[in-house]
């Protein structure tokens, strides 16, 4: 019995469990391992620091107060945010910038751009919160990234780079073979690259959308798909990497094309740097995201995160790039509801190993989370709830491995989807996923051709749809249900998986 199997059987207790009605499911992750040796992944290194890490505690250093005669807080505060950037950084840290208790309207952007600087709030709620009241031109409240730094070309392919020899690299897989002695050693971050390929498009069944008579584009072949890993050992021509791949490579999809190189070095990511305890409020946007003017928090970071936050009418309110950053507690709160057809993402999560924790979305005619094109996880959505019409998504053009645990979306729906014509050719934009003891309206599990997504003890209807457009032709196959209409032990799957890899002190460490 594999570690991760026997502490699954060990935590099938209804104290564990808690309130749920639960049925024990012996073995419970062995339906999920394919003849190719794909299996459910292991998810535990979402959040900050790889998961299971606390949140740093930065010292404040800069304290700005409500002071008469100001109208517009956003230049007081970025002074004192750039005060800090100048300060040394100590144990991965500069300092926080406090904002005392009141309203602070704010026009412009405020925006961190060095590592170890916090942007913390005296509270999100109650009399003592601090609010920035957004006005002026289009912009985001608070961004976390670098000035004039461009993002590293995930699309073509990083050189040197030593050929993958492995036939099939299954999902959820932290190894590869290398076809000759490869210049990597323990420590180095790199990427591994496989090929876009007509075969592949048309394996999948995204080579004939047309839309309005004309040929939509799912992925453009010649395309790289790059996920970034960190080398854990070396032996021989063997790589293990210290989290498992969020994808298959399938020697005969890739014209023997996968491909492993050193990562480019890059400073795009900022480091150490968060947002807390802080209110954001918009004015009413009853409009479409195409003409939307404010939204509240981006990150483009690395080991960063933002916590205990309320957000207000902004619109495509939270979006993240980077990897290892935590969302936690952060309520999106939208009364007015969005027009038009084309919905706003207010969670877009397009980061490797992110984890929403215990966040909040209340709106109509939104997408609750919408991932974007070639993401790939893990991102983790754990304890989360949405109210409202809206739905969750893969949204396009392939991102894989996320998980759902113990998400309620009532009123609304959990998609892994083929969206097909949509968007210009969305299509497949969901694949090695799981939804884990979740409650929702609408249940949509699709299978893409040489892939597997799961549902695991969840609750809802279950919908079988056609591919967007066709009005008669087949249902597409589901994906796997497991133990459905009723939870399954344990509660949850990535608290489990957190445990069994880092102990009881990680659950700690993450507020649990």
């Amino acid at each position: 019995m594999t570690p991760i199997k026997h502490v699954l059987l060990c935590l099938c207790s209804i104290a564990f469990c808690g309130a749920l009605s639960c049925s024990p499911s012996p073995g419970i992750l062995d339906f999920a391992v394919t003849d190719r040796g794909d299996r459910i992944m292991d998810y535990s290194h979402a959040g900050y620091g790889g998961g299971g890490v606390a949140l740093p505690q930065a010292p404040v250093v800069e304290t700005v107060s409500l002071s008469a005669g100001i109208t517009d807080y956003s230049p007081v505060i970025q002074a004192a945010i750039d005060r800090v950037s100048a300060m040394p950084v100590k144990n991965g840290l500069r300092g926080a910038v406090l904002l005392s208790p009141g309203d602070y309207p704010c026009s412009s952007e405020i925006r961190i751009a060095e590592d170890g600087v916090v942007l913390r709030g005296s509270g999100a709620r109650g009399e003592g919160m601090s609010r920035i009241l957004m006005s002026g031109d289009k912009h985001t409240a608070v961004v976390i990234r670098r000035r004039n730094q461009s993002a590293p070309n995930m699309t073509a392919l990083n050189q040197p780079a030593i050929k993958v020899s492995d036939a099939y690299v299954p999902f959820g897989s932290s190894q590869v073979t290398l076809a000759q002695a490869a210049p990597f050693k323990k420590g180095d971050v790199v990427w591994i690259q496989k090929k876009v390929t007509r075969k592949w498009i048309s394996f999948m069944h995204m080579d004939d959308m047309y839309r309005d008579g004309k040929h939509q584009t799912w992925i453009a072949e010649g395309t790289w798909l790059t996920t970034e890993r960190t080398v854990g050992s070396v032996s021989g021509n063997k790589l293990t990497f210290t989290v498992p791949l969020a994808d298959s490579y399938d020697r005969e999809y890739t014209s023997d094309s996968t491909f492993v190189s050193l990562a480019p070095e890059t400073v795009y990511w900022v480091s150490n740097s968060g947002v807390e305890h802080l209110r954001i409020v918009s004015p009413d946007q009853a409009e479409s995201h195409t003409t939307a003017k404010y939204y509240a928090l981006s990150i483009a970071g690395k080991d960063c995160w933002a916590q205990d936050m309320d957000l207000f009418e902004t619109m495509e309110s939270v979006r993240a790039s980077g990897s290892r950053i935590t969302l936690r507690k952060i309520s999106v709160i939208r009364e007015a509801d969005h027009q038009g057809s084309s919905k706003p993402a207010e969670f877009a999560p397009n980061a490797g190993q992110i984890l929403m924790d215990s966040c909040y979305v209340k709106g109509n005619n939104i997408w609750f989370v919408g991932i974007g094109a070639r993401i790939f996880g893990p991102i983790v959505m754990l304890n989360c709830t949405f109210e409202g019409n809206g739905r969750i998504q893969g949204h396009q053009r392939w991102s894989t491995a996320f998980l759902l645990d113990n998400c309620k979306v009532p009123d609304g729906g959990i998609d892994f989807i083929n969206r097909g014509e949509m968007g210009s050719g969305h299509g497949w934009g969901t694949a090695w996923s799981v939804a884990w003891n979740c409650e929702a309206g609408e249940l949509v599990n699709q299978l893409p051709p040489g892939t597997f997504n799961w549902m695991v003890g969840c609750i809802g209807e279950r919908v079988l749809k056609r591919r967007p457009f066709s009005t008669e032709g087949p249902m597409l196959e589901e994906g796997q249900f497991k133990d459905y209409g009723t939870h399954v032990l344990p509660k949850s799957l990535y608290l489990t998986q957190l445990e069994e890899r880092l102990g009881p002190q990680a659950l700690e460490a993450i507020g649990y």
